[in-house]
């Protein structure tokens, strides 16, 4: 389904190389798109792992030591989907900017990483108090369940952008 463009104002961007390569080039775009989900794996992955760490599952396993190891998964994941995302974004900009599922994606992205940063800014930083085999500060827990709540709602977002 196709939504009424926004004007002129991503027409610029889909008259690129890139994005006519991704066009124009029989399996640019869904390889893309694999790498794109490759880094969705990484990063949601990685989150979840740690938000059910905070939720209490594995107590045992200490909350500073997931976090050493599962935080540079989780940025590669990132770091492996914006461009990504911006390459498919470009192919097909003036669409994607008036589809409602992209523009709640690109809202919940950006909650959920201000959400991460709100986590390691304030509750985290206590952590040597609640490490191994206690319950992490409510503060902490709310933001694991906000966490899994928001990335799940971006990628329910990304699949519904083919259909709405």
């Amino acid at each position: 389904m196709t939504h009424e463009p926004l004007g002129a104002a991503w027409l610029w961007l889909e008259t690129t190389a890139p994005a006519h390569a991704m066009r124009q080039w029989l399996w640019l775009y869904p390889v893309v798109e694999i790498i794109h989900i490759v880094g969705i794996v990484l990063l949601v992955g990685a989150a979840a792992m740690f938000d059910l760490r905070l939720l209490g599952v594995s107590r045992r396993l200490p909350v500073a030591e997931m976090a050493r190891h599962l935080l540079p998964w989780a940025r590669l994941g990132l770091g492996v989907m914006v461009p990504t995302g911006f390459l498919m974004f470009a192919a097909h900009a003036t669409e994607f900017a008036a589809n409602p599922a992209f523009r709640l994606k690109l809202v919940l992205v950006a909650a959920a990483c201000l959400n991460a940063a709100v986590f390691h800014r304030w509750p985290f930083r206590s952590v040597s108090a609640w490490n191994v085999d206690a319950e992490p500060p409510a503060a902490a827990r709310l933001a694991a369940v906000l966490s899994l709540t928001l990335w799940t709602g971006v990628i329910a977002c990304g699949r519904l952008l083919a259909y709405l």
